[in-house]
């Protein structure tokens, strides 16, 4: 090989599927796995229950709430998750809080080579809130993405009111990068957002869950 050649990484869609975790959060162990058809029951469940929390920081619902996140829109929306997380583009991830299904977190828009990036966004059930579950599942996806994943940047965009998911992303360590202006139909108008970063050259020693372990924040299950 000549001296100024690249080697060719493995071919495929690294990481994809996987199970991460469990850590141990409050007494509570948290985990992701792919999302499953099955779930169709606790996802609407907990979706139209959390409306009021969720519809401000989604994009905008035609058709209304109700309808689009009910149970019968689920074998749809798990559907096209899977082919795009088959074909290498999104890795959709259900949140488990001891076994049971109670959130998601999806890194979308993965491109390969040369860029190496994707975006990580997240939601919870509203009466497991407040104990750093979040916050955990974001570290394990995080971890995966600059391991198995090979990624070399994660974005996350937040509205600027949107104080509790700032805080998940700050705990972590993501970078404020700036203000993009009426970037995203979100609940029926063009909102700003915050842009978030994190690159491979910044993950903490050890990755970003042995951060929490370190900080007295998580444990290993």
């Amino acid at each position: 090989m000549p001296p100024s050649a690249v080697p060719e990484p493995p071919g495929g869609h690294p990481g994809w599927p996987a199970v991460l975790g469990p850590l141990r959060v409050r007494g509570h162990e948290v985990g992701l796995r792919p999302v499953r058809l099955r779930d169709g029951g606790d996802w609407a469940r907990i979706r139209v229950r959390d409306e009021q929390l969720l519809r401000p920081w989604e994009p905008t619902t035609y058709g209304g709430w109700s309808r689009r996140n009910s149970g019968v829109e689920w074998p749809g929306r798990w559907w096209l998750l899977r082919g795009a997380a088959r074909r290498g583009l999104s890795l959709p991830f259900a949140i488990t809080v001891d076994g049971a299904m109670a959130g998601h977190v999806m890194v979308g828009n993965v491109v390969r080579e040369p860029l190496l990036s994707g975006y990580v966004g997240y939601w919870l059930d509203s009466t497991l809130g407040g104990r750093g579950i979040t916050t955990a599942a974001v570290a394990l996806v995080l971890d995966h993405c600059f391991g198995a994943v090979r990624l070399h940047r994660v974005e996350a965009t937040v509205r600027p009111e949107n104080v509790a998911s700032i805080a998940v992303l700050a705990r972590l360590g993501l970078r404020r990068e700036g203000l993009l202006q009426r970037y995203l139909d979100v609940d029926g108008a063009w909102r700003d957002h915050y842009a978030y970063a994190v690159t491979a050259e910044e993950v903490p020693p050890g990755g970003f869950a042995a951060r929490l372990v370190r900080d007295g924040r998580a444990s290993r299950a």
